[in-house]
């Protein structure tokens, strides 16, 4: 048994994915970097000044019922609350890790070496123009013989 989990363990797919999973949650970390440091912050300021992580519905007041300055003070009071600025931040994170990540694909896939095509095993049978085996010295459609298997 203990000889099957090496075998599995060791094999390519599984430290592949291993690596990958190790890659994405840095990544990941990246590209939230990005979103709360870069991307949000002009957001705020087209919008005028619109700080989306504050952005909450109080559903029920807690402790004190008086209007709170911050999300982390209603949070701390007790407050049930609705918070959809950071619902915003954490789908446009999501938006632009897909869209990172496509592009990343996008050029793995570009820099991969294309498949040269298998040489063509058929030519065209000069009488019905029917495709047929290189080597035929006869056309399997109309019957006609081939004058050489090399030449046409």
């Amino acid at each position: 048994m203990l000889k099957e989990f090496k075998e599995f363990a060791i094999k390519g797919n599984v430290i592949d994915m291993a690596v990958g999973i190790i890659i994405g949650a840095a990544f990941t970390t990246v590209v939230k970097s990005l979103v709360d440091d870069v991307i949000m912050p002009p957001l705020g300021s087209l919008t005028g000044g619109l700080d989306f992580s504050q952005k909450y519905i109080v559903l029920r007041p807690g402790a004190a019922a008086g209007p709170y300055e911050t999300l982390a003070q209603a949070k701390a009071d007790g407050a049930t609350v609705l918070g959809y600025g950071n619902f915003i931040t954490a789908v446009v994170a999501f938006l632009m890790v897909a869209m990172v990540l496509f592009f990343v694909v996008r050029w793995m896939n570009r820099l991969r070496r294309p498949d040269t095509p298998a040489a063509p095993n058929t030519k065209a049978c000069p009488f019905c123009k029917s495709s047929i085996d290189k080597a035929a010295s006869r056309c399997p459609h109309c019957t006609s013989t081939l004058e050489t298997a090399e030449g046409l």
